[in-house]
């Protein structure tokens, strides 16, 4: 069914009686019952230490959980001049979803600043909410992205996809594009509600990227905020991450489609503002069952190995009919050859107006090899020397988008999803 409005009629209500709030803090979730109070209090110290005098308003976003995440956050008490609404959203399921609940409340309450967190945050202290909404309401912002210390193996698909195509596509070192933690003027919370995407992957996982990439391309005023390390629920992206590759890749190369005026035009990217101050800890170590990537690709190259030759560029595709046959311990791709790939692929759906979910589907084992060739290069760095790896290998794809230009082709129709 497509709603017109993420709320529910007794949380419309509820925000006609609040009137009005200078804070929204808006905590999306879905079966987080074992973080959702901890986010909640520090939200909350977070207002009540650094906004004391502002009025705030903390919204529950949730995705109809069957654990006990609404009766916790029910139960939570805040002080009296911050206003807690829980409620289950209405849509499409979905972060995205969540989201659009929020924007409409923030909007509804007209709100200097909303400030997006999620749900599974086990390191979200009262700074953070202080780092994400001073640059929004002293600094002029529109978008505050966030800055996190991460393990090397969190965030396996922005370090090796998301960040490399934002970078190299629109010219902006926003280091985490899709971090689940943002903030947001009034201006822009009211723009991102206004567009029609709210029946596509972007109520799924496709929001962050989406979001970003929006930001970008509307000339919004961003910059990211240290908040230093992240440590969440992280899932092993040998294991639990495939629906999510998919939504955000789809998103991303979608958004190329739109947007191929504005990034053919990028020559070459520059840093974003970025300001906060934020405690210089090491993440948890995140373990990663490299074993099940290799043999997540190479039964992909035994169902794809042809399909994948009539897409991949002859020379990378030769090195990835070798891999195929590599023991696990030699198992390795070059920087440029994964750079290529990722450019065939989004060369490729340029191409097609049918079947786009499928060719992601298609692509998966490949991101699965691309993440176990990333960890047998960097399984004896510490996280900085890893992280100067992700920044090498977001170079690359700067000095190679000439390769996506060339064989991109001229403007074709926008098979857009929203």
């Amino acid at each position: 069914m497509k709603y017109s409005t993420g709320l529910r009629e007794y949380t419309r209500k509820r925000v006609e009686l609040i009137e009005h709030a200078d804070i929204v803090v808006g905590i999306p979730c879905y079966n987080s019952e074992n973080t959702i109070r901890h986010v909640i209090r520090a939200s909350a110290k977070g207002i009540a230490k650094y906004y004391h005098d502002a009025r705030g308003v903390i919204i529950i976003a949730d995705g109809g959980s069957t654990d006990d995440t609404r009766d916790i956050a029910k139960e939570e008490q805040l002080p009296p001049y911050i206003e807690k609404i829980v409620q289950i959203y209405r849509g499409i399921p979905g972060k995205g979803t969540a989201l659009r609940s929020i924007f409409e409340v923030a909007s509804h309450l007209n709100a200097k600043v909303c400030i997006v967190c999620d749900s599974d945050l086990k390191s979200i202290s009262t700074e953070w909410i202080k780092n994400l909404a001073e640059p929004v309401i002293n600094g002029g912002y529109h978008f505050v992205a966030p800055l996190y210390t991460r393990h090397k193996y969190d965030g396996t698909i922005t370090n090796n996809i998301i960040y490399n195509l934002t970078r190299a596509l629109y010219g902006k070192r926003i280091r985490q594009p899709i971090g689940g933690d943002f903030a947001f003027s009034k201006e822009a919370a009211k723009f991102y509600l206004e567009q029609d995407v709210w029946q596509t992957d972007v109520a799924r996982y496709g929001i962050d990227i989406w979001m970003t990439t929006s930001a970008i391309t509307q000339n919004f005023k961003l910059c990211q905020a240290r908040l230093g390390v992240k440590i969440h629920d992280a899932k092993d992206p040998s294991d639990s991450l495939g629906p999510m590759f998919r939504q955000v890749v789809m998103t991303m190369f979608t958004l190329m489609e739109n947007y191929e005026d504005f990034w053919k035009n990028v020559k070459e990217s520059k840093p974003v503002d970025t300001s906060g101050d934020a405690k210089g800890e090491e993440p948890e170590t995140i373990q990663v069952d490299y074993g099940r990537l290799v043999e997540n690709f190479k039964v992909g190259y035994d169902h794809f190995g042809a399909l994948w030759k009539t897409i991949v560029n002859k020379k990378s595709f030769a090195k990835i009919e070798e891999m195929s046959k590599h023991p696990i311990e030699n198992f390795s791709l070059s920087i440029d050859d994964w750079v290529k790939i990722v450019y065939d692929f989004a060369i490729t759906f340029h191409r097609w107006g049918k079947n786009r979910y499928k060719l992601i589907d298609i692509m998966t084992p490949l991101y699965y090899g691309g993440i176990a060739s990333f960890i047998n290069q960097t399984k004896e760095m510490s996280n900085s020397e890893a992280e100067a790896v992700v920044e090498s290998q977001a170079e690359r794809f700067e000095a190679l988008k000439s390769y996506l230009l060339e064989k991109w082709g001229g403007n074709k129709k926008k098979f857009t999803i929203f």
